[in-house]
């Protein structure tokens, strides 16, 4: 069976129901149909407690996959297996990789999250609303333009894009205001896609609406001709934007397929922005149950260096422990192996693939001195002789290695990983959590840092045009804030092709970019795509709709 076929082989449970078992009364439900609901931001008032939180990231991704949401709801359901209270918080998909090449991301087999059509295409409503605040500011900035120009707006020197939620490549570069003088001021424009926004960079990083208001006024959407940063606020558009978000600051509630609630919520990318869910749906998860599992994008020193550095800073939260997923086959691709070659054992290449993820169960355990845990998703072309390799090189460096089985049994699958996460968080502590780097090093410090302690790289080349931009934002006030490196989710370095574990490299700098109302520093190494365009066979030809409204091919 596939995905989406057996998500709709199994019988959902009424959404209060889900609310009840994550002990939210119903006051604090607004229901979307049957099986989805907001829950109101008051839930954050009646209880202060939080509870024990478990992040999941992986070994550096590869196409052979590595299963880290799959891993993440199964780790939820394998908790409440054991008889443990326990819920899950996610990112929400967007819909460029489900209609492009990626597919559904909603887990996958016996350990996913429903509705998953739902959750994977319009969902309650929040990349849209997104997407309309984005727009509302950019047709907000061309009519000051358009109007006379007050603020004295450089249309040379916009950095505002318009977004839409879907993978076009014809949309990057675009020349608009075209048409004469009642159809606008023309210049050069572009699109990123919704989740590259800085929208929904504030959005998952706000705690309340006043603290969501307060960011949007200071984004940043350009400078005058006298090169003075000009903001949302300048342009009095932040009420407005806060308007259309009101209701998708609101974290949504579903379930999985065994009924554990999940916060799916946000959905940030992990190399241009931070990578996470909401801040607000991970402390609402937290005050319900008495385990929080939540997942950070790509592999750890993308998703996982930007949850503790960026998202535990502002959300004043460190996790008890971290489950790093691996598997055999992505291993012996990092040493080497095709894709089409990855069933035959091959101790050879797993040796020379494991130091990838050896290398990031170091930094969890020595750089942010936090308890870790290695969940290794089990293929049945996984050999006794490669899985022993494994559990002997990574008790090594003193962590434990755990087969996790939910992909084809759910929580039941999860059940060892469980209990692994259980022991860490009751017998080894996080009292010694530490960042990568601190906020007061200089902003040249603090990409070293990541650099050279995160992906162990020799140097970092700055360009000049990266060193001006960087001494611009230090005078402008922003050397604070931390800093957010886009690189490729591939390799260590900013080279794809650079698999493995690789070190003595260079990380280029060409550019950094101020995100001044998600508050972070933004690192541009490599080409870095803020609008994913389709590949030559889209995901999209493959989906289809019954005439009974019955979705399929969407994973």
């Amino acid at each position: 069976m596939t995905d989406i076929e057996i998500a709709q082989s199994c019988e959902m449970k009424p959404i209060g129901e889900i609310a009840a078992t994550a002990n939210i009364p119903e006051e604090y439900l607004e229901a979307y149909g049957k099986y989805k609901a907001k829950i109101s931001l008051d839930i954050l008032k009646r209880e202060a407690r939080e509870n024990k939180l478990v992040l999941v990231t992986a070994m550096t991704p590869t196409p052979a996959g590595e299963g880290k949401t799959t891993t993440t709801i199964g780790l939820a359901d394998g908790l409440r297996h054991i008889g443990k209270s326990a819920d899950v918080a996610l990112r929400e998909p967007s819909l460029g990789p489900v209609f492009g090449i990626k597919g559904g991301a909603a887990g996958g087999g016996w350990a996913q999250v429903v509705p998953m059509e739902d959750i994977n295409l319009h969902f309650t409503g929040d990349m849209h609303a997104i997407g309309a605040a984005n727009n509302l500011l950019a047709a907000m900035l061309d009519n000051h333009i358009y109007q006379g120009n007050s603020l004295q707006i450089d249309p040379r020197r916009i950095t505002w894009k318009r977004c839409v939620d879907m993978n076009d490549r014809q949309l990057r570069f675009v020349t608009d205001g075209l048409g004469g003088r009642v159809n606008g001021v023309p210049r050069e424009d572009g699109y990123d896609i919704t989740v590259a926004s800085e929208v929904m960079a504030i959005l998952c990083l706000s705690d309340s609406v006043r603290d969501l208001k307060e960011r949007l006024s200071k984004v940043i959407v350009g400078y005058t001709f006298d090169e003075k940063p000009v903001t949302a606020g300048d342009l009095k558009a932040q009420g407005a934007m806060a308007a259309l978000l009101k209701d998708a600051l609101k974290p949504n509630l579903v379930q999985s397929l065994e009924g554990t609630p999940a916060f799916v919520h946000g959905g940030p990318f992990a190399n241009i922005a931070h990578g996470c869910n909401s801040v607000l749906a991970t402390k609402a998860a937290r005050r319900l149950c008495e385990y929080t599992v939540t997942e950070a994008g790509f592999g750890a020193d993308l998703g996982a260096e930007k949850f503790l550095d960026i998202k535990c800073r502002y959300a004043d939260m460190k996790p008890d422990a971290v489950v790093i997923v691996a598997t055999i086959r992505a291993l012996k691709m990092h040493g080497g192996v095709d894709k089409k070659n990855l069933a035959p054992e091959n101790l050879d290449a797993l040796e020379k693939g494991l130091p990838n993820l050896l290398r990031h169960v170091d930094n969890i355990k020595n750089v942010y001195h936090l308890p870790s845990v290695i969940a290794l998703n089990r293929f049945p072309t996984d050999t006794d002789a490669e899985i022993e390799t494994v559990i002997r090189r990574c008790r090594e460096l003193g962590v434990n290695t755990v087969l996790s089985d939910v992909w084809a049994e759910g929580g039941a699958g999860g059940a060892a990983l469980a209990r692994e996460v259980v022991r860490l968080c009751e017998e080894e502590s996080n009292a010694d959590f530490r960042y990568a780097y601190e906020l007061d090093m200089p902003i040249i410090d603090k990409v070293k840092a990541v650099a050279k302690r995160i992906y162990r790289a020799k140097h970092v080349v700055f360009t000049p045009k990266a060193e001006k931009e960087i001494a611009k934002l230090t005078a402008m006030g922003y050397g604070k804030l931390p800093v957010c490196i886009a690189k490729t989710q591939y390799s260590f370095s900013d080279d794809a092709t650079l698999i493995g574990a690789p070190e003595g490299f260079n990380l280029h700098v060409k550019g950094v970019r101020i995100s001044a109302g998600a508050g972070f520093i933004v690192v541009l190494t490599g080409d870095i795509m803020t609008m994913p365009g389709l590949p030559r066979v889209p995901s999209a030809e493959r989906i289809d709709v019954s005439d009974d409204g019955v979705i399929s091919g969407l994973f």
